[in-house]
């Protein structure tokens, strides 16, 4: 019977407390850049919170799979392992792809950041046009007030995909219906 010492495995400790080490660093070192950029474009920091939470689940598989290195896990097991969960997930992305789209596109808008709430925004959409003021931005959707006071939820991969004009700041009687 084989006992198994610290010593035999200095190295992957040693390793392993660098990986974390550096997660600890990536992550602290995104949350102030994207925190940084929301305070200078007037990002809402609910949207920069989503964000930030997107790029530390990266950091996170990151760090698993620089962990799986270093321990020493066989290729042909981590290959099996990896087919085994991308089929699986490959299978739930498909089934919920709008969702994985609504994100991306989140994301996409947080950066490119077009329009801030409060704009009212014209969507050029040959079957349904709609003029409307922002009044929320969240991770999968745009909350729209109509000028009659309705309300239109408006999921964000639909903005990437439409054309859209914004016609003023804040809510005035003179935007074209």
């Amino acid at each position: 019977m084989a006992i198994v010492t610290l010593q035999e495995y200095t190295k992957e400790l040693i390793a392993s407390g660098f990986v974390i080490t550096l997660l600890i660093i990536f992550r602290y070192a995104t949350a102030k850049i994207v925190v940084r950029y929301a305070k200078s474009s007037h990002t809402l920091e609910r949207r920069s919170a989503l964000v930030i939470k997107y790029i530390h689940l990266f950091l996170y598989i990151l760090a698993v799979l620089a962990l799986i290195i270093v321990w020493g896990v066989q290729t042909k097991d981590i290959i099996l392992a990896f087919s085994s969960i991308t089929t699986l997930l490959g299978v739930a992305l498909i089934a919920q792809w709008s969702i994985l789209s609504n994100i991306t596109s989140g994301i996409i808008l947080f950066f490119s950041f077009p329009f801030k709430i409060g704009d009212v925004i014209k969507i050029h959409d040959k079957d349904f046009p709609i003029s409307a003021e922002i009044e929320d931005i969240a991770a999968f959707h745009v909350v729209l007030k109509t000028k009659q006071g309705e309300q239109i939820i408006y999921p964000n991969n639909l903005l990437l995909q439409k054309g859209i004009s914004i016609l003023k700041d804040g809510f005035e009687d003179e935007y074209i219906e």
